[in-house]
């Protein structure tokens, strides 16, 4: 079995979602393993999302392939980090460990693209997503796209190890 994080952000804990967005993950024959709803620090943000230049970097170059117009990437990818920080602080979160036969794959094809203009019907942002990423852009903010989700073994083992550290 794997096992992977899952983080319901805080626009889906303001639009009570918490329950909606669960049932969708055992529906698809997930299990939740642990789950607490917990106020983040700037501090724990910034090791969940790093102000680092290879961390930047690798954010600025995903836009930029993306098509996005980004001139300096380093600094782009500053910006959005920055801007992700501030999101995960604005209030509460609900982090969980989910598990289940190819959790993580099956946990990104529940939740949906992560932009919820593209993110299909049937999927969490597809069904409850109403901000887009050209949106966010213009406001200079991050996209509220109502969770995040380990996108590999490996990134789900650190943000466990970080986010539930007695797990």
């Amino acid at each position: 079995m794997e096992r992977t994080l899952v983080v319901i952000k805080p626009d889906g804990v303001q639009k009570n979602l918490i329950g909606t967005i669960v049932k969708y993950y055992e529906d698809g024959g997930l299990s939740v393993k642990s789950m607490e709803m917990t106020n983040l620090t700037k501090d724990f943000v910034a090791k969940h999302y790093p102000m680092t230049d290879e961390y930047c970097l690798s954010i600025g170059n995903k836009a930029k392939d993306a098509g996005n117009d980004v001139g300096d990437v380093h600094e782009y990818g500053r910006h959005i980090v920055k801007t992700l920080q501030d999101y995960l602080t604005e209030g509460p979160v609900v982090k969980m460990i989910l598990e289940g036969e190819s959790a993580i794959k099956e946990v990104r094809r529940i939740t949906g693209f992560t932009d919820p203009t593209q993110a299909d019907k049937g999927t969490i942002r597809g069904d409850y997503g109403t901000d887009s990423i050209a949106k966010a852009n213009t406001e200079g903010r991050a996209t509220r796209n109502l969770i995040h989700a380990s996108g590999n073994p490996e990134e789900a083992e650190a943000e466990i190890a970080l986010w539930f550290p007695s797990n």
